[in-house]
């Protein structure tokens, strides 16, 4: 597919949208000395987490100490402290952002060079330390008000004044209190605050893949997703809207934002879907919706599920994560390209032209450069570690950018891709950072048990009521927080209730990963809607509530794993296995049809409310909701096949 059949946006259109929704996109463009530095620092901090990750990372409090150190000197340099300034001039970088930068640096150092003196006061802190861990809790949440947004700064902000004013708070809520000095302790001086959990999976598992996902690109994959997927659905019905919903699940893999995902491939596949005739804004919905389901796609799901097998342990592994959402996130994308082609039907809209699509021999011959990515998925299931499996990944691609005449792939672009990958990093590290914060007040309180046992009232002890009380904190908390703090928060407050009730680990902590995720495609406030809005130029509400209803399955799913965890493959047969997908895609085509008010024909309101409930029925996998699920499915399917015989 070239340029000049469709009218991509440009790269600086592009950045804008970017930086309009996307505060990770909001860099100073630096020049001359500034840039020379941040740029050596990137390339810095990608060396410095490869060679832990080969030959092995320090103890924890080093290892993350050094991660965060660079992470937030980098932020503030290039980052702003409004959004939007950038300064000119010969001092690009204001004054007190370099000071922010250098005392980065010495809170980064700080473990590494006084760790024995640490250790021996054995939790006492010295009038250096405390100030020390005052200054880190203030530039974490600088940096993440600067990398990341608002929203998880307050809430951040918000658990350390409970922690600290845990006396006066009511109710169930109540606690003895932390003194600054505990609070400072904790934040900083263990591995239960901002040096925790999160923050360490951000400085090995994390950094690796997104370091990948910069080798892709750099190796061409990116382009030939697009390719590839016009070469194999751009000719069906509607055939645009597919190619951005196939696209647009393997751009995810590269990216792991949903609001970048739009902006990247929503810039060649919206415009298509508009010149094809599809309505601004459904376009657009299209787009956000196989954007944001890109995080939920395996192999290389978003970051948070790194954390998920941190947070559950017990011998999970990633691999056994990244199987157990395979089926949820099939079904989430064929409701998804099942909803565009009955809407292409709907309005009569066919597939492209033959002029208008690409040598589909010369797209195949490339098909080698998803070798990466089947490397990963190979690797993982002989059991190689999630580090190995992304170091071999990564050199893999390497090879593959070389051999790719296309990508024209040198030396330098192996160091360009090394900073890339470090300055996509910078922004997650901050989340985790902050999210290591909420960790710890949750930890030291013992706020995530009161906080279920809180839920489980309102909800009466039922199952259900739970679940959806679950749904909407994690959407709410979702909204405009990246996902990995937004797991973090529910992981540690909602998964719990929901454990109580006898779900296993893995069904509650996926349900609230989902609901976090599609957060982004969830009006008032959807940012990945109102991305691809700005990309198709329909109404940014509109396009919201499109989206939602394209993403219907998201809503429905994570429920359907919750009650029947055969769904993500937990204690079933390859039997069960099949049933349950088979009878899910029908459904998912009931469902699909309902919403849409179409399949052979327009559907009357009644058959849209059958069509819609018995597809439910066949989602969720038991043995009566199948027979009345399937039972109503052949009966429209009839009426169909009959009026179109008349």
């Amino acid at each position: 597919m070239t340029n000049e059949k469709v009218d991509v946006l440009s790269a600086e259109e592009q950045q804008k949208i970017l930086e309009k929704y996307d505060p990770e996109s909001n860099t100073r463009k630096l020049t001359g000395v500034f840039q020379k530095v941040v740029f050596a620092g990137l390339l810095a901090f990608s060396l410095f987490q490869l060679y832990t990750a080969i030959f092995g990372v320090f103890t924890a409090q080093i290892q993350r100490s050094i991660h965060l150190g660079f992470a937030l000197a980098l932020i503030f340099l290039l980052f702003p402290a409004r959004r939007g300034k950038r300064k000119s001039g010969k001092l690009q970088v204001a004054w007190y952002d370099i000071v922010l930068a250098l005392l980065s640096i010495y809170v980064g150092l700080y473990w590494p060079l006084h760790i024995d003196k640490i250790v021996m006061r054995v939790g006492m802190l010295s009038d250096q330390d405390f100030y020390t861990g005052v200054l880190a809790v203030l530039l974490v949440l600088e940096a993440t008000r600067r990398a990341v947004g608002l929203p998880i700064t307050i809430i951040a902000t918000l658990f350390l004044l409970y922690g600290y004013f845990g006396e006066m708070m009511p109710g169930f809520l109540r606690h003895s209190g932390l003194s600054l000095q505990r609070l400072v302790q904790t934040m900083f001086f263990t591995t239960e605050g901002i040096l925790g959990t999160p923050l360490g999976v951000s400085s090995t598992f994390i950094f690796l893949f997104l370091l990948f996902g910069s080798f892709l690109v750099k190796t061409g994959v990116g382009q030939y997703f697009n390719d590839l997927a016009v070469a194999i659905a751009g000719r069906s019905t509607g055939g645009p809207a597919k190619v951005a919903i196939f696209s647009s699940a393997l751009q995810g893999t590269i990216s792991g934002s949903s609001v970048a995902n739009v902006v990247t491939s929503g810039s060649f596949t919206i415009p298509m879907m508009k010149k094809l005739g599809y309505k601004k804004e459904f376009a657009g919905a299209v787009e956000a919706a196989a954007s944001t389901g890109g995080q939920l796609m395996p192999p290389i799901m978003g970051a948070a599920a790194f954390l998920m097998v941190e947070f559950i342990g017990g011998g999970l592994t990633y691999w056994d994560i990244a199987k157990a959402a395979a089926i949820p996130a099939l079904l989430y994308f064929a409701g998804i390209w099942i909803m565009t082609h009955f809407e292409a039907k709907r309005i009569g809209l066919s597939g492209l032209s033959k002029e208008e699509m690409p040598n589909r021999k010369e797209v195949f011959k490339k098909i080698y450069l998803l070798i990466p990515i089947v490397s990963v998925i190979v690797l993982l299931m002989a059991g190689v570690t999630v580090t190995h499996a992304a170091l071999y990944s990564i050199a893999i691609a390497i090879v593959v950018g070389f051999i790719n005449r296309d990508s024209n792939m040198k030396l330098v672009d192996i160091v360009y891709a090394l900073v890339d990958g470090a300055r996509t990093a910078l922004g997650v590290a901050a989340a985790t950072a902050a999210a290591g914060i909420i960790v710890g007040i949750v930890t030291k309180t013992g706020l995530g048990l009161k906080l279920a046992n809180g839920l489980l009232d309102i909800a009466g002890g039922h199952l259900l009521p739970t679940l959806f009380l679950t749904m909407i904190a994690a959407i709410v908390l979702g909204m405009g927080s990246p996902t990995t703090a937004n797991y973090v928060i529910t992981s540690t407050i909602a998964a719990p209730a929901i454990i109580l009730l006898g779900v296993p680990d893995l069904s509650a902590h996926l349900f609230v990963f989902y609901f976090g995720i599609i957060a982004d495609i969830t009006p008032p406030v959807a940012l990945a809607a109102f991305a691809a809005a700005g990309v198709s130029g329909g109404e940014p509400l509109r396009t919201g509530v499109q989206s939602a209803k394209l993403a219907i399955a998201a809503f429905i799913i994570p429920y359907m794993f919750v009650l029947s965890p055969q769904l993500l493959m937990i204690d079933t047969t390859m039997t069960e296995l099949v049933w349950v997908v088979f009878t899910a895609i029908i459904g998912m085509v009931s469902i699909g049809a309902g919403m849409v008010g179409y399949w052979m024909r327009s559907l009357h309101w009644i058959e849209r409310v059958v069509a819609v409930g018995g597809g439910v029925m066949l989602i969720n996998p038991t043995v009566w909701s199948d027979v009345i699920g399937l039972g109503s499915f052949v009966i429209l399917l009839v009426l169909q096949f009959v009026w179109k015989r008349k």
